[in-house]
């Protein structure tokens, strides 16, 4: 329950106000090189348009997630992941969007196939809990 003071004098107790519709949770992926974390102009691109949409559902929780292939010593995937999230994240607030609002994981290694682009990715989940 909430107070709903009138002119600093009349206080009533009321129920909170109902949240707003939730929207609607979206992802963005961001491909990477093979042992690389460089961002080129199409995750830029990609990194812009999740920004966009993160500024304009500020209520809505975020997360980037890192990902590596399975090439090399699962130590080095771990961190490769890892440096791949923070890469993301960090361009996310150079985009505007608060950096204490964004939540990171790193997967690791992830996928069977090694020379497949879709493991070495982080994804932007907005609106995913």
């Amino acid at each position: 329950m909430r107070r709903l003071c009138l002119l600093g004098v009349l206080c009533l107790l009321a129920a909170p106000l109902p949240a707003s519709a939730a929207p609607p949770a979206r992802n963005f992926v961001v491909f990477f090189q093979q042992w690389s974390a460089a961002i080129g102009p199409s995750a830029r691109t990609v990194i812009a348009r999740a920004a966009a949409w993160a500024k304009a559902h500020p209520a809505a929780p975020m997360t980037v997630t890192g990902a590596a292939d399975r090439t090399g010593a699962r130590r080095a995937n771990q961190l490769l992941s890892d440096l791949r999230a923070q890469v993301v994240a960090d361009r996310l607030a150079r985009e505007g969007v608060a950096a204490g609002r964004i939540r990171q994981r790193a997967l690791g290694a992830v996928g069977v196939d090694p020379k497949s682009q879709m493991s070495r990715r982080a994804i932007i989940s907005i609106g995913a809990h």
